[in-house]
């Protein structure tokens, strides 16, 4: 009996998706280094610092200590203590244990709250530019998108009057995202509480990415997490790889009410179980040990994004607004496009990776079609070389 073939291989879901923008900017430099290419690499979003040595040694005890077996899935009660305590201390939230997971990664944690919070047919709030896994995950779990815009003449900075005008009647969720990936900006505390009341009252989930919470050089770092009337409705996502150099560790976490981790927990339980054993005892060392390393960071970034900014206002036609927090620039670059045959800024990018030798990533991954974005974690020497190659190429297209 000849049985019919199925129609189709894949499930729609996945076609719900693209490949990540910057994992596939890092993979085609990647082969050109194989190739021999000197890159000055402006792609990466990670910091050029090495992981502090009380988290490498507290890792390296673990290892020795044997400590290399199966835990909990949402962790071992002394991770989640250490991230419950360090986000108290620094924002004044009230979280308890049974109120937070450790996952591999803040994606991870990003990835699975979208997941069981977010149903088809749902709206989702997305202020524009946005981090570029946001849209794809929530498009995934079969979410709406409702693209919020800003302006880039007020540094791309979020409002709650901006939030309130976009709300539909299916909005499950809202995603801020301060200081922001990939513009830096940052909103102001005000904006901030008015958001978290507006969707406390009206029965919509706050999923706050907090990455680089502690890279604001605005003022002092502002948490949603601290306006704990409203906790029922938010949850705050962290990540150990920006604020403590761990970015290959894959360390992150989630803090929410107790029914959302729980389901969290079960999700997890069927993909990865516990995050790493040994990450997870690095994780207390960064969290509960010395935090002199996080300021030292931030300092060094300021005193680079300055730099950055310097060099990148000698390129003719290119401008930039000044971020308040993270560690991008993300200059506008659409005097160029339109010349040399260049339609968009993915094809800007592509050019200049491969005639320029410099990897930067293409403004559309983010959801503005005039920028790239620059990471400036690097020696100023290769901000020198990276910034001398872009005006170079960019000038030769007039």
């Amino acid at each position: 009996m000849n049985v019919a073939a199925p129609a189709k291989v894949f499930a729609d879901r996945i076609g719900r998706i693209e490949v990540s923008a910057t994992m596939a900017v890092a993979a085609e430099a990647a082969k050109l280094r194989a190739q021999g290419a000197k890159l000055v690499d402006f792609g990466a979003g990670e910091p050029h610092f090495a992981t502090p040595r009380h988290i490498k040694d507290a890792a390296i005890a673990a290892i020795e200590a044997n400590f290399t077996r199966y835990t909990v899935v949402p962790g071992i009660p002394d991770v989640r203590k250490a991230i419950v305590e360090r986000h108290s201390a620094d924002f004044g939230s009230d979280y308890g244990i049974d109120e937070a997971i450790f996952t591999t990664g803040e994606k991870h944690a990003l990835f699975n709250a979208i997941q069981i919070l977010i149903d088809h047919g749902d709206d989702v709030i997305l202020p524009v530019p946005y981090w570029v896994s946001f849209k794809d995950i929530v498009q995934y779990a079969g979410g709406n998108v409702i693209f919020l815009e800003t302006s880039e003449a007020e540094s791309f900075r979020i409002t709650a009057d901006a939030i309130e005008k976009a709300l539909t009647p299916r909005t499950k969720a809202i995603i801020l995202n301060s200081p922001s990936n990939p513009a830096g900006s940052v909103m102001s505390a005000e904006d901030l509480e008015r958001i978290v009341q507006l969707a406390h009252e009206r029965n919509i989930y706050l999923l706050l990415d907090e990455c680089y919470v502690y890279l604001n050089y605005a003022g002092k770092p502002v948490s949603g997490g601290s306006f704990t009337w409203a906790k029922d409705h938010l949850v705050v996502l962290g990540s150990l790889s920006k604020t403590y150099a761990m970015t290959g560790w894959r360390g992150g976490y989630a803090l929410a009410p107790k029914p959302i981790i729980a389901n969290l927990s079960k999700l997890q339980s069927q993909q990865t179980s516990n995050a790493t054993s040994i990450v997870q005892k690095a994780a207390i060392a960064a969290l509960a040990g010395s935090q002199e390393c996080v300021a030292e960071f931030r300092a060094e970034f300021i005193d680079l994004r300055d730099y950055m900014l310097k060099k990148l206002a000698e390129i003719p036609g290119v401008t930039c607004t000044r971020p308040e927090g993270a560690f991008y620039v993300y200059p506008n670059v659409s005097a160029y496009i339109g010349r040399g045959g260049i339609k968009t800024a993915t094809e800007l990018a592509t050019r200049l990776l491969h005639e320029g030798h410099v990897v930067t990533v293409p403004g559309e991954a983010f959801g503005t079609p005039h920028h790239i974005r620059l990471s400036y974690p690097v020696t100023k020497e290769n901000i020198d070389e990276g910034t001398r190659r872009m005006g170079e190429f960019l000038t030769g297209l007039l």
